[in-house]
């Protein structure tokens, strides 16, 4: 063999084992981006992992037993069960870290249902709304300083109590950014916000009826709604999860679907609503025949 053959030859086995190994790195590239889907994972797996944010009447917690109960709750359960999935209860979360877990896989979905807004959207998917939550403000039983002037509220001299990533610190940003805030840490009870009001600590707090209503049948002489003709938000109240997880969407959705249209929805949301108008039914998609 001539030296300028055996030049080729080398030459020729060392672009050869170029394209070996950046087919290699390429293969493994595609392996590491290629991941099974949520819905894959819940499928093979046969159970969801909820991580749950105690909040009445969403999901509370028998102190004695540990049990789950409430709205959220109950129709996860239900979800389940119609799917021939279990649900695996993996951990309490707070309002401004739950959406970390769900990018590092800890759970599958929150099944506490959470509001939507703009900041949450931008790092999480949400299901279709199994109801809507009027939002209203409260304030110490017998403060009338607001009651029809709710721009009265927008002073440095108004304290509105809130907790860190909850939605009532969005609102009172948004709406009151003069407004001083009373803010409480992650993971908070929500009724320590009516208590600050009604201890005076704070001026104004933002909540929804059928939460502050069951504090009121508590302590009666605590705090009042600030009436107006209509709350200062309306929000729908969802399950969330990851970003781009179309199928498992598509499932949960479907089914939420199934659970409303039956009706057992209405009968759920009975079970934890004391008064009519609490909680906004989702309306149904459809309009019966005259007769």
């Amino acid at each position: 063999m001539t030296e300028r053959n055996s030049s080729f030859i080398s030459i020729f086995v060392l672009i050869f084992s170029l394209l070996l190994t950046s087919c290699a790195t390429t293969s493994s590239s595609m392996k590491s981006i290629t991941r099974k889907s949520l819905y894959d994972r819940v499928i093979q797996t046969g159970k969801i992992r909820c991580a749950y944010a105690v909040f009445y009447p969403s999901c509370l917690k028998d102190l004695n037993s540990g049990k789950l109960y409430g709205i959220g709750i109950d129709v996860v359960e239900l979800l389940a069960k119609k799917l021939g999935l279990t649900v695996e209860w993996t951990e309490e979360v707070g309002w401004g870290n739950m959406i970390e877990g769900l990018q590092t896989g800890r759970y599958d979905m929150i099944a506490s249902p959470v509001w939507t807004n703009s900041h949450r959207a931008k790092l999480a998917w949400f299901s279709r709304p199994l109801y809507y939550d009027p939002v209203a403000i409260y304030v110490c039983k017998g403060d009338k300083r607001f009651t029809g002037h709710l721009d009265r509220i927008n002073s440095p001299n108004v304290k509105i109590a809130t907790i860190d990533g909850e939605t009532a610190q969005v609102i009172a940003e948004a709406d009151f950014p003069k407004a001083t805030r009373l803010s409480l840490p992650q993971m908070t009870d929500c009724s320590q916000m009516l208590l600050n009001v009604a201890t005076g600590k704070a001026d104004v707090t933002i909540l929804e009826p059928v939460f502050t209503n069951e504090f009121i049948r508590h302590n009666p002489i605590s705090i009042e709604n600030v009436i107006t003709d209509k709350p200062i938000r309306i929000f729908p109240c969802c399950f969330m999860f990851g970003r781009g997880e179309y199928e498992f969407k598509a499932m949960i959705d479907t089914v939420l679907d199934e659970i409303i249209n039956s009706g057992a929805m209405d009968k759920i949301i009975g079970k934890y609503e004391h008064a009519s108008g609490e909680i906004y039914r989702v309306a149904l998609p459809y309009q019966l025949p005259s007769k």
